[in-house]
């Protein structure tokens, strides 16, 4: 048996006429058609009806198998419980069916905003096919608003298509602007990299990182983390150290020099810097995991590993740099292997004393 299953999401049938729905039987949906066409002629869900009716003559003419015809609606709303209003009335239409045969459905649709229904329907009978019925001089006319629709109700959509477009519309004010008021000629350029910017950021999905970097910072500044603190010192030791790197690059290895001597020298100057910066921040998180409970002796060995790998390195690019002979190299590598070793026992030992019960964790 076959069910020519009229689809009105947005429920025009029930708030424009009297009919109670579902509607079923040819003689019933006719009459609602023709009540709806009546309450407004231009609802194109009067075209869905009569489609319906026509439907179910040709069926019933050609083919000769059993054949009856429903209208279903939904809500006002058109949103999820439109969806489920629709299912529950497919419901009701299969069960007032008197058959054993097995029932297809014929979908009858204005659009795609109603076609959205479509995974209700399948779920209660098997669909043999959809039919979309719109007027012809308005061809595709309210997909193409649907989908518009859609998009802008997107928040992701919406984000990737009209903020670039913003961007590019206010380009051609802003140079008006940036001439009235003799703002330098670079002010176009400016505007091109914030976009270029922005369309790399998103192609690249960077933002989820921006995002989750503002929030740790927020969260650190209202829950007193001294990790905030000491990574902003660290980020300032690090821009010096490379500042410093390159002074003593251009000092000591000259603009001609070679690739390795060149980042020898560089390392040599901003070594220091940077042993600084980690240790800062290796306190703040010690401090951090002090204050919050989850504080272990062994975290106290990061400040020493990163004081004996810039002993190290300090002592390699001197070497290389020609500023220190091997005896100093042989005395710095010696000297970060045991402060690297020295810690590491010393914290174990410390552990093992203090927390006896976590002796092989704590170690590890």
């Amino acid at each position: 048996m076959l069910l020519v299953l009229c689809v009105d999401l947005d429920d025009d049938l029930g708030r424009k006429t009297d009919f109670d729905t579902p509607v079923v039987g040819r003689d019933s949906v006719e009459a609602a058609a023709v009540a709806l066409a009546n309450a407004d002629p231009e609802d194109s869900d009067v075209n869905v009806c009569f489609q319906g009716v026509h439907l179910h003559d040709d069926v019933a003419a050609e083919e000769g198998e059993r054949v009856e015809v429903a209208v279903v609606t939904g809500t006002a709303s058109a949103d999820v419980a439109a969806n489920r209003a629709v299912g529950e009335e497919v419901d009701t239409v299969l069960a007032a069916l008197s058959t054993s045969e097995d029932v297809r459905a014929l979908v009858v649709t204005d659009g795609a905003q109603d076609e959205s229904v479509l995974p209700v329907i399948r779920s209660r009978v098997p669909i043999d096919g959809v039919r979309r019925v719109v007027v012809r001089q308005a061809q595709d006319l309210e997909s193409m608003y649907y989908t518009f629709k859609q998009v802008l109700a997107d928040p992701e959509t919406r984000g990737t298509i009209l903020v670039p477009l913003g961007i590019l519309l206010l380009i051609y004010p802003v140079a008006i602007l940036a001439e009235r008021l003799r703002l330098p000629g670079s002010t176009l350029g400016i505007i091109s990299a914030l976009l270029g910017l922005y369309v790399l950021f998103r192609g690249l999905g960077l933002e989820e990182g921006i995002d989750d970097l503002l929030e740790r910072v927020r969260v650190g500044l209202f829950s007193g983390r001294v990790q905030l603190v000491t990574s902003v010192v660290g980020t300032a030791l690090v821009a010096v150290g490379a500042v410093a790197g390159l002074e003593t690059m251009n000092r000591l290895a000259g603009t001609d020099a070679a690739a390795l001597l060149a980042t020898a020298a560089f390392v040599y100057g901003a070594v220091q810097w940077a042993a600084a910066a980690g240790v800062a921040v290796a306190l703040g998180r010690i401090t951090d995991g002090y204050l919050d409970g989850s504080f272990r002796w062994r975290h106290l060995n990061a400040p020493f590993y990163v004081i004996a790998i810039a002993v190290v390195l300090h002592g390699l690019t001197a070497f290389f740099v020609q500023v220190a002979d091997a005896s100093y190299l042989a005395a710095t590598l010696s000297a970060g292997t045991f402060l690297g070793f020295a810690s590491t026992l010393a914290f174990a030992l410390v552990e093992r004393r203090f927390l006896p019960g976590r002796d092989l964790e704590l170690i590890g």
